[in-house]
């Protein structure tokens, strides 16, 4: 189990501060957040990259706050591998094992037992540079994880590779964390990575954490404003339109927004862009001059642009703010 107690660390004018946070054994936690919110500073302080100015880190009841990171019992992927160029696959991930001066033998079995795991036994005579970038991601994946870490830190892991592997990437991340079992915390911006991966997100605003709870509590019961917004996509508007007394604002998301003939609806208003994804459709109604809503739609029904549209919202699934 690993503890982050009364953390505060400054840059000049941003100041990363953490009461309180425990990350479990055996979970998969996503740090996500906005350019500048802090994630890579809090994973630095894990590492043992950064000391904190105040406060504790505590893994396993022992005070880590200011071990090397050498002498911390954590394996690291930074976001461009940091693999060097001269060593071939099988030579990166035995370094660590060499630092520690391992017996060769013993080396050899351990990388390709590892190697085996992250299936490139294929790839451990090659350099870096013959290889692509998911083969270089899983030697560094690798490499962290040979010397039998507690937790693994993940830097933004799935930046450098294409849409298409980054799907790939994250099935195959959320897989081996099941086989080894291991505590991983990964650093990221992506909300829709964030959504499929974690066990828990842990979701940072300007040095603050925000809200910590599972894909589904973020996305469907956020605390504030800047949750829903920040987490897929959502509606904003004035309580008013939809007939609520208060001054306040609601939020839903497009998936709870329904075109409808009947006469029981909710809105009204005019379809500005359809987006077509495959699968389904976002579409943009604008509903008064200055407010428009997106709408979820399957692929079954034909809507143009320019077309009238009457809308119902589920109301069980309206979020209620106070006025931003």
């Amino acid at each position: 189990m690993l503890e982050l107690k009364g953390i505060v660390k400054r840059y000049g004018a941003f100041e990363l501060v953490i009461d309180s946070i425990v990350f479990e054994d055996n979970k998969y936690y996503i740090v996500l957040g906005p350019s500048g919110s802090g994630k890579t500073t809090m994973l630095r302080l894990i590492a043992g990259l950064e000391v904190p100015d105040m406060g504790d880190i505590i893994m396993d009841g022992k005070n880590i706050t200011f071990e090397p990171p050498w002498r911390r019992n954590i394996g690291i992927v930074f976001q461009n591998y940091a693999l060097y160029p001269h060593m071939t696959a099988f030579e990166n991930i035995a370094v660590p094992l060499r630092i520690k001066k391992v017996p060769g033998g013993l080396i050899r079995d351990k990388v390709i037992e590892i190697a085996r795991l992250l299936e490139i036994e294929d790839q451990l005579y090659k350099y870096p540079h013959q290889m692509s970038g998911g083969q270089q991601q899983r030697v560094a994946i690798a490499r962290a994880l040979v010397k039998e870490p507690r937790i693994l830190l993940l830097d933004e892991p799935l930046s450098n590779l294409d849409a298409r592997l980054r799907i790939e990437v994250r099935g195959f991340l959320k897989k081996l964390q099941r086989r080894i079992r291991t505590t991983i915390i990964h650093v990221t911006h992506d909300q829709e990575e964030a959504l499929a991966i974690a066990d828990e997100i842990i979701l940072l605003n300007k040095g603050r954490i925000v809200q910590k709870g599972s894909p589904e509590d973020i996305y469907r019961r956020p605390r504030d404003i800047f949750t829903f917004t920040f987490i897929g996509l959502s509606n904003l508007v004035p309580a008013e339109i939809l007939g609520y007394e208060d001054r306040g604002l609601v939020g839903f998301r497009p998936e709870d927004v329904y075109i409808d003939d009947g006469e029981n609806h909710d809105l009204e208003g005019i379809v500005e862009t359809i987006e077509y994804l495959g699968s389904h459709s976002i579409i943009t109604v604008r509903i008064h001059d200055n407010i428009t809503i997106k709408i979820r739609a399957d692929l079954g029904r034909r809507i143009s642009i320019g077309e009238r549209v009457k809308l119902r919202i589920d109301r069980d699934r309206i979020l209620r703010f106070g006025k931003d």
